[in-house]
């Protein structure tokens, strides 16, 4: 596995993604800006930014053995030519979700939500990236990162309200939608 790494998504009036809309469906919104980018590293970040979430890449947690093998083999890479829309989501848990036991989240995750395998079944058109931040102390739990094609958007959207729909999402306290462009 490589070293964790370190990511800031920083808001303002620079950055390659244009942010075309920012909804919270659950809780309030982040503040409106222009631009996103996503720095990886010790990257500095500007000091008239609108808001920068930081975290980090970190191991695979919930997954076994045979799902991490499928999500390779399936998964495409950040930075397509052709994935010009991406969404930012972050997303907190409940403290109940934290106070539970791993292989209990795992089981609500996995065997009652099916969160891994719906995510399969978008591969390889959206391309994901998960980043932890619930320990640097940040606003959120996770910054979850999609990049798809204009094309395949209605299946990103359909994902979305799959996920959503699940039990897993009871235990979402905040999550806000970052729509962006490029």
């Amino acid at each position: 596995m490589p070293a964790p790494l370190p990511i800031a998504m920083v808001a303002g009036a620079e950055g390659p993604w244009r942010i075309t809309r920012i909804a919270a469906p659950i809780g309030a919104p982040l503040p409106a800006a222009g631009r996103l980018a996503m720095l990886e590293g010790a990257a500095p970040v500007p000091a008239d930014a609108a808001w920068c979430l930081r975290g980090v890449t970190s191991h695979i947690r919930y997954t076994v053995e045979a799902e991490r093998r499928r999500l390779a083999g399936m998964q495409a890479g950040l930075g397509r030519v052709e994935a010009t829309c991406a969404c930012l989501i972050p997303i907190r848990k409940t403290p109940a979700w934290w106070d539970l036991a791993q292989d209990a989240r795992r089981a609500i995750l996995e065997e009652q939500s099916r969160h891994i395998a719906i995510g399969l079944d978008y591969l390889p058109a959206v391309a994901r990236r998960l980043i932890h931040a619930r320990d640097l102390g940040e606003p959120f739990d996770f910054l979850t990162w999609f990049e798809y094609a204009p094309e395949h958007e209605a299946a990103f959207d359909h994902l979305l309200a799959r996920l959503r729909a699940t039990e897993e999402w009871r235990w979402v306290q905040h999550e806000v939608e970052v729509r962006l462009a490029r």
